[in-house]
């Protein structure tokens, strides 16, 4: 029931995305006094609609994507006399960019909303280029793997329902580790190495309210991935440590999460450039697993996969990682709909400041403007770019369909 829940929340955020990213296309024109048509969210057959002021709203009955119609998108698409003064070609090029950026501007919104909310909640995940000390404050707890697979490094299953060392010790969230074994512990990595080492009766120094308690944990010996393994390396070895099932409190205040937010947005847009790249060397991999080969954990997923490991996620608790794949897919998104194909935006965004750049050279010429671009000429390569699009889109739905990426359980 948790798993389907999911799924449906995960459906209603992207579909909220959706409604966002029109929704900055039409809001960015009116403010640029544009004349806006309609907003719909869907395609096919209208399932209601409705008129409030000029523009009409409304819901079609095919939920995937959605558009906002404004008037003069191009000097070849017809206006009436009464559209004219008002239409998109007739406004200067940099209003036009706006609006066509607006879409992609509300995605990117919308992910960094998402990461601050995480950053504030329980906080950002930790970039490897660049990672931030963390404080000694207990977070959650949880049942304790005893083993870990050497390959992929998943966890094996533990009973949630078993209470983990730290929490039969004692230890509460929101509790400031002050030593393990003796040994001052400043940061959660230092807790971490130190009681990697450890095994048995431990003793453990926390401050809570002001007031320092001494406890004595448990540690558990098990197996962990030794250091320096390498995904998929067949020479990753396991080796015997100590764990008592404690996580970080990484949640900062509203003020430190500001800049928190903005490094990790860098971040993530790093990375989804760098997938974007590398986005044609996985084709193959997805071709293969549709055929029944494993499903590489870095392999492209459509919505429909997101939504299954947004599914996954919710069942298991790990609302963290269910926000944070929202915010992944918005980021991407916003950036692949600014490439310069069309039809999406970039592409449009392109012809407009190509014909910007153009017409200012002619003028320096001394020579006289020049027709808009005649988008019929175009429709040849956008035809063969919808067409790459689509073919990748249906392979990516039915691997996700036939051989889902599953999070381990």
């Amino acid at each position: 029931m948790s798993f389907a829940l999911g799924v449906a929340l995960f459906a209603i955020g992207i579909g909220l995305s959706i409604a966002l990213h029109e929704a900055g296309h039409m809001w960015s024109a009116q403010a640029f006094g544009m004349r806006v048509r309609r907003y719909f969210i869907g395609f096919g057959p209208t399932v209601f609609s409705f008129r409030r002021g000029e523009i009409e709203y409304g819901l079609k009955a095919i939920p995937a994507g959605g558009f906002c119609d404004i008037a003069g998108m191009t000097a070849m698409d017809p206006v009436t006399v009464d559209e004219a003064p008002r239409a998109f070609f007739r406004k200067p090029t940099w209003q036009r960019v706006v609006v066509l950026s607006a879409g992609s501007a509300m995605h990117f919104l919308i992910g960094i909303v998402l990461l601050y909310v995480l950053a504030v909640t329980s906080g950002l995940p930790q970039d490897p280029t660049n990672p931030r000390p963390v404080p000694a404050v207990a977070g959650t707890t949880s049942c304790v793997p005893l083993t870990q697979n050497p390959l992929t490094g998943a966890a094996a299953p533990c009973d949630p329902a078993v209470p983990s060392p730290a929490a039969r010790a004692g230890i509460q969230p929101g509790d400031q580790i002050i030593s393990v074994a003796g040994v001052p512990t400043p940061t959660f990595a230092e807790v971490a190495g130190t009681i990697r080492q450890q095994n048995g009766p431990t003793p453990v120094v926390v401050e809570r309210d002001g007031q320092r308690l001494g406890l004595t944990v448990e540690v558990m010996a098990v197996q962990r991935l030794a250091p320096g393994a390498v995904k998929d390396s067949p020479a990753n070895r396991l080796e015997t440590v100590g764990a008592i099932g404690l996580g970080a409190d990484s949640s900062l205040g509203p003020l430190a999460a500001v800049p928190a937010t903005v490094g990790y947005t860098g971040t993530m847009f790093t990375q989804v450039w760098d997938g974007l790249l590398r986005f044609p060397e996985k084709i193959p991999a997805v071709i293969a697993a549709i055929g029944g080969a494993e499903r590489d954990l870095d392999s492209p997923i459509s919505v429909v996969g997101a939504s299954i490991i947004g599914g996954d996620a919710a069942d298991q608790g790990l609302w963290m990682l269910f926000v944070m794949l929202l915010a992944v897919l918005n980021f991407f998104v916003g950036v692949f709909n600014l490439m310069p194909l069309l039809p999406l935006d970039g592409g449009h965004i392109a012809v407009n400041l190509y014909e910007r750049l153009r017409d200012s050279a002619r003028n320096r010429l001394g020579r006289s403007k020049m027709p808009p671009v005649d988008y019929t000429r175009l429709l040849p390569v956008t035809y063969v770019f919808v067409l790459i699009l689509g073919a990748i889109s249906l392979l990516t739905i039915t691997a996700d369909i036939v051989n889902p990426i599953r999070l381990p359980q």
